[in-house]
């Protein structure tokens, strides 16, 4: 068979990864013949059989040597270099840091915000047969108040197509083009200009369920066809989903919190750790004393409070970093009361509400990077600390660890793999005569998989982390105002208290090509780093490049 007459063959077979398996059920007679053509020959073969030899040679080499799995699930991941001997004084955040919840809390805040729109704000009662879907929503989504669409922006404000709902309906690419003008959303639309910003991020866990009810009715009322405004249905629901947070604290009362939190086991001995050598911890929450108390009681038992030396409830962040003229008060346990009396100290067996960070820091000596404080959302809980403070930061992602699993499996390295090369196969073809057939054929495949990978984290919306190219919006503010991230704090109870934690020294585009052809023998090839993915700290390994290997959707 002519070389030539192989290429058209390849060319017209339909179906997914149609090139891939035509490849390999016709390579050796394909490769045979090529290179016996373009010997008879004495000639180079055409820029097609080149493009199809160049592709088998890739897939070839990829297949020998897909990278092993890497990524410890219970690793501690650096963003920046932290010595924990230099940490003297932990600090921490109570929801989602401390306690981590089980999906049955969002069944919970869901139930009681659908009610309330229904009771309070007479919403039509049909909604209250709207009801909780766990796996449509994602952490790190942005809201349109004025067009009503909910969306995911990646680190340089481009929207990701085929992950903008409104409700439960996606749009279409060329219907958000339509809407936005392209893919690009300006900076003063996510942080305002003067005014409050036109995009709304849903940042921590808790917004899941609102983000879920929020797409629930507006789905309700475009289907009914009544008339609405998208800014006042977020605001509605979000004060909806407030509101009955002082209901929600009630539920979770020392009879029924098992059904709502988790024990781990671990808790207790990580905390006593620290109690143990000598550093000095503290709580900072916006919860109630009573909520907070059930739910410590549960996890590490009735003398908890010993273990902290200094506690502050209803704290009210991010105006407890940001305000200094709001003063401490002291809550008297026992009558459940707030003392009006002057607080000049924080003391040991005391707890106290509301307060400011400079008193906190001015009373108690702790500042700079001697503190090291602990939270799962990112503007509320780190930011001010890291720009105003020098505190260092931890966060605590709880996707962290079904993310990790998926990119650890088998199924994903091979397609996300495969996809980088291709990626670069399209990009090192493009100036090829004659390559524009083959080159629309690898973007369809290209296509199927970013879509079938995006799946594997979540449907609609892919991984919190990134989008096909690039981190997301809520990743590079996590690099960003962090200086490490876990799935769960009692992960660093696989370190020492004198570890220092590096970051992962990553290929910028300019010093490292994303992957590497194999025109002559089979290579590693280079692939970016990305800090939420790989870490010399939660590995001990050395930094090969191949190491690198890991991918996005």
């Amino acid at each position: 068979m002519h070389p030539s007459a192989a290429l058209r063959t390849l060319l017209h077979v339909k179906g997914r990864q149609t090139v891939i398996t035509a490849l390999l059920n016709s390579k050796s007679v394909f490769r045979k013949n090529a290179l016996q053509f373009s010997r008879s020959t004495g000639d180079k073969a055409s820029d097609k059989d080149n493009l199809l030899e160049k592709y088998y040679v890739a897939k070839q080499a990829y297949e020998a040597n897909l990278p092993p799995p890497e990524v410890n699930p219970l690793g501690v991941f650096a963003n920046n270099e932290l010595n924990l001997s230099q940490i003297q004084v932990y600090g921490f955040d109570y929801d989602y840091t401390l306690a981590v919840y089980k999906e049955s809390l969002h069944y919970l805040i869901y139930n009681l915000g659908r009610d309330f729109l229904v009771n309070k704000f007479k919403y039509p009662k049909d909604i209250l047969k709207l009801t909780y879907q766990p796996g449509f929503a994602i952490r790190g989504l942005h809201y349109d108040m004025q067009k009503g669409v909910l969306m995911k922006i990646d680190s340089f404000h481009q929207i990701q197509f085929e992950s903008v709902y409104r409700g439960m309906t996606q749009l279409s690419k060329e219907a958000v083009i339509e809407i936005y003008g392209g893919s690009y959303i300006p900076q003063e639309m996510i942080r305002g200009n003067g005014s409050e910003a036109r995009m709304k991020q849903l940042n921590d866990l808790f917004s899941v369920p609102e983000i879920c009810l929020l797409s629930n009715v507006t789905d309700y009322f475009e289907k009914q066809n009544i008339a609405y405004h998208p800014e006042i249905l977020s605001y509605d629901i979000q004060n909806a989903v407030q509101n009955i947070h002082p209901v929600m604290h009630k539920l979770l009362d020392e009879d029924t919190i098992g059904q709502y939190l988790e024990n781990h086991p671990d808790m207790p001995r990580f905390l006593h750790r620290l109690k143990a050598a000598g550093k000095k911890m503290f709580l900072i929450t916006n919860s109630p004393f009573k909520f907070v108390d059930n739910g410590m009681k549960y996890m590490i038992g009735p003398n908890w409070a010993d273990l902290f030396d200094v506690i502050v409830v209803q704290a009210r962040k991010p105006k407890f970093f940001m305000d200094q003229s709001r003063p401490f008060r002291i809550y008297d346990v026992p009558s459940n009361s707030q003392l009006w009396e002057r607080v000049l100290s924080l003391d040991k067996g005391k707890v106290y509400i509301e307060g400011n960070l400079n008193e906190l820091q001015r009373m108690t000596g702790w500042y700079g990077n001697a503190v090291l404080y602990f939270g799962d959302q990112i503007y509320t809980d780190l930011a001010d600390l890291t720009l105003h403070h020098g505190w260092r930061t931890g966060a605590i992602i709880q996707e962290l660890t079904k993310e990790i699993n998926i990119l650890n499996s088998e199924e994903f390295r091979h397609d996300v793999g495969w996809l980088q090369t291709l990626q670069h196969l399209i990009e090192e073809m493009q100036d090829f005569e004659e390559a524009d057939d083959f080159i629309e054929q690898l973007l369809v495949e290209r296509d199927e998989l970013r879509t079938f990978t995006k799946a594997m984290f979540n449907k609609q919306f892919g991984s919190i982390f990134r989008t096909h190219h690039n981190p997301t919006y809520f990743s590079r503010r996590l690099f960003r105002y962090s200086d490490i991230y876990m799935s769960h704090i009692t992960n660093l109870l696989n370190f020492s208290l004198k570890h220092t934690f590096y970051p992962r020294r990553g290929a910028l585009p300019h010093e490292c090509k994303g992957v590497v052809l194999f025109l002559a023998k089979p290579a590693r090839p280079h692939f970016d780093s990305h800090p939420e993915l790989s870490s010399r700290s939660s590995s001990g390994k050395a930094d090969d490049p191949w190491d690198r290997v890991r991918g996005g959707e």
